[in-house]
């Protein structure tokens, strides 16, 4: 019997073809690697690639699509995500955020599961019970492949004793805050790097100084200055860089590794480049909203202000410049989201409420792939190959994905196809997120999203999804393939 050639581009062809070797053939689109850029085709079996050469030839695959003109990118992964799990009040958000990632070009994101993401409040006492609650209520929901961080809070219950068997869950990245009420003090801080650390894990840490933030909030609030916009006043770049310097200080003391999250100033950076040179290992990340923004959106109105509100805040041009030559020079290492579907009327909501208590979070797991390659590579301020490298290839080598970020034989076939030609204008009303706004409203980026592939299976096929509830698997991982 024949198999099924299946073209996909403007018009769908079927041909008949001899048996296949191959479930599908990706045909000449422009393969990216962080170590190059070439014309090949993509082979793929069982929803792994198989073979990645020039000129497969089509009769040896069951389905062609035709990638002329298209980047062959492998899968975003988004590393810093604080999706919200189903409720019954909310029961599609986790999975509707997990379709807007997909529109997005990510198919693989980790979750955070700190207060405010849904977990119940008896699963905050414990952060063992957190891990098995985050579990159960994202089992069978996501349309994409997604995995945990599991936050740590001074109000669980004896944390490291849970971190031996979260670890060997294939959990083995945490993070801790080091503000907020549930943020844990240094000494804990201290104890907690060590711990993760010996055990072969990684602590993600939020840096920023407990005390000087304190201070800051109270100089404004007792001023008077409760707005939207004087939320990044009470938190000016010294705070972040204090709190980073801190970290890496204590990481080092404990010998083990330390990723700085969000990382949105140059003085901050400063630190985390100071301690990439003495050989140490500390890693750190941006986010697109401190690569594509600034400050200036504090200025006006406070509609305009609280879609803004984000920790660390927006920063002044001149650090928007420094982060992007630290993704360009290695002394940032990814690109992640910090993603939170706050909603401006419910989260955001600011009338007679001061800045302190408005949530930190703005929404982005959609637009992460297009942001950076219209900012970084459009721009020249990043090869193709750079951005490949900061979304896909090292998210998977620092969080334990063996199997994702490279369009390698053997590894999943998680692939996007995107039109570098393309353009658009970025709003929430195209957008498919649990948020109801976007910070980029309004703004013109170049490239566009056309198809994704999670494991071999089409998830968005010519911009439409496709995919499908629960076919999203859980990813377990481990540190030790790094």
């Amino acid at each position: 019997m024949p198999c099924t050639l299946t073209h996909y581009g403007p018009d769908k062809v079927t041909i008949p073809t001899l048996a296949a070797r191959f479930e599908l053939l990706i045909r000449g689109g422009t393969v990216v690697t962080p170590a190059g850029s070439r014309i090949a085709d993509v082979a793929i079996r069982g929803g792994a690639i198989a073979a990645v050469d020039p000129d497969i030839s089509a009769d040896a695959a069951e389905r062609l699509i035709d990638a002329t003109g298209l980047l062959v990118l492998p899968g975003v992964i988004d590393v810093h995500t604080h999706t919200r799990v189903a409720s019954d009040e909310e029961p599609d958000r986790f999975f509707q955020d997990s379709v807007a990632a997909a529109y997005g070009g990510t198919t693989t994101f980790l979750c955070f599961n700190n207060p405010g993401t849904g977990i119940s409040a008896r699963a905050q006492g414990r952060l063992g019970d957190g891990i098995s609650e985050w579990l159960d209520r994202t089992a069978n929901d996501a349309a994409i492949d997604y995995g945990l961080s599991a936050v740590i809070t001074a109000q669980q219950e004896d944390p490291a004793g849970d971190l031996p068997r979260a670890i060997e869950s294939g959990i083995p990245t945490f993070k801790a805050f080091m503000v907020y009420d549930f943020g844990v003090d240094e000494q804990t801080l201290a104890s907690l790097l060590g711990q993760v650390g010996t055990l072969g894990g990684m602590l993600q840490v939020h840096c920023e100084d407990r005390q000087m933030l304190a201070a800051g909030i109270a100089r404004e609030l007792g001023a008077g200055r409760t707005a939207p916009r004087f939320h990044a006043d009470s938190r000016p770049p010294d705070v972040e860089a204090a709190g980073t310097r801190r970290a890496i200080e204590l990481a080092t003391a404990a010998g083990v590794p330390l990723y700085a999250v969000h990382l949105s100033c140059a003085d901050a950076l400063d630190a985390v480049r100071d301690a990439k040179r003495d050989g140490r290992p500390v890693y750190a990340e941006s986010c697109p909203h401190y690569l594509a923004l600034d400050a200036s959106r504090y200025e006006g109105s406070d509609e305009d202000a609280v879609r803004c509100c984000i920790a660390p805040p927006l920063r002044e041009r001149p650090n928007v410049d420094a982060l992007w030559a630290g993704l360009a020079d290695g002394s940032l290492d990814l690109v992640a989201t910090d993603h939170v579907p706050d909603r401006l009327s419910v989260e955001k909501r600011h009338e007679g409420v001061s800045f302190d208590a408005i949530s930190n979070g703005a929404p982005g797991i959609e637009t992460l792939l297009s942001v950076v390659y219209s900012e970084g590579v459009a721009k020249g301020r990043l090869t193709i190959e750079r951005m490949v490298d900061l979304l896909a290839a090292t998210p998977a080598r620092l969080f334990g994905l063996p199997r994702k970020g490279s369009l390698d034989a053997g590894k999943d076939a998680d692939i996007v196809l995107f039109d570098p030609g393309a353009s658009k204008v970025l709003s929430a009303a195209d957008l498919h997120h649990a948020s109801d706004y976007t910070p980029y409203e309004g703004m013109s980026v170049r490239g566009a999203v056309r198809t994704v592939l999670v494991r071999g299976s089409e998830v968005v096929l010519n911009g439409e999804f496709v995919g499908s509830r629960g076919y999203g698997r859980f990813q377990e991982r481990s540190l030790s393939s790094r």
